[in-house]
C-alpha cells in the first residue's frame, strides 16, 4: 500500500493527514496524538473514524495540523482521518456517512464590517 494524503478543514484549522501501513501509531506534529491533545473528548473525536471501521491498530496516522484552536484542530483530523479511510476502502463510506464523519463544517467566524464595532455589532445610534 502506498501512502494515502488527504486534508481536513474546521474554522482555521487545516489539517494534512499521511496513512501507510502499520501497528497503529498515531502522530500529530511530531508528538504522540495523546500528547498533543490532552482531553479525553479530543482524544476520542480522533479515533472515532477508525473505531467505527474497525481499524485501529492497523495503520500508521502522520498529521501535520496548524490554525485554531485544539477543539477546530482535532476535528480537522478527524474529517482527513475519515477521507482517507473512504480512499482506502469504499465500504467505509457506508458506515462514516451516516455519523456525519465526511461532511465538512463550514462554519467560520464572520469578518468584521467597516464602520461598525464587530461583525454585526453596530456603534450606538442616536437619533436626536
Amino acid at each position: 500500500m502506498e501512502v494515502i494524503h488527504t486534508i481536513g478543514r474546521r474554522k482555521t484549522s487545516v489539517a494534512r493527514l499521511y496513512v501507510s501501513e502499520g501497528k497503529g501509531a498515531i502522530t500529530v506534529n511530531k508528538k504522540k496524538y495523546t500528547e498533543f491533545f490532552p482531553t479525553a473528548t479530543l482524544q476520542y473525536k480522533i479515533i472515532q473514524p477508525l473505531t467505527l471501521t474497525q481499524n485501529e491498530g492497523n495503520y500508521d496516522l502522520k498529521v501535520t495540523v496548524k490554525g485554531g484552536g485544539f477543539n477546530g484542530q482535532a476535528e480537522a483530523v478527524r474529517l482527513a482521518i475519515s477521507r482517507a479511510l473512504c480512499k482506502i476502502s469504499e465500504e467505509n463510506r457506508t458506515v462514516l456517512k451516516p455519523e456525519g464523519l465526511l461532511t465538512r463544517d463550514p462554519r467560520m467566524v464572520e469578518r468584521k464590517k467597516f464602520g461598525q464595532k464587530k461583525a454585526r455589532k453596530k456603534y450606538q445610534f442616536s437619533k436626536r
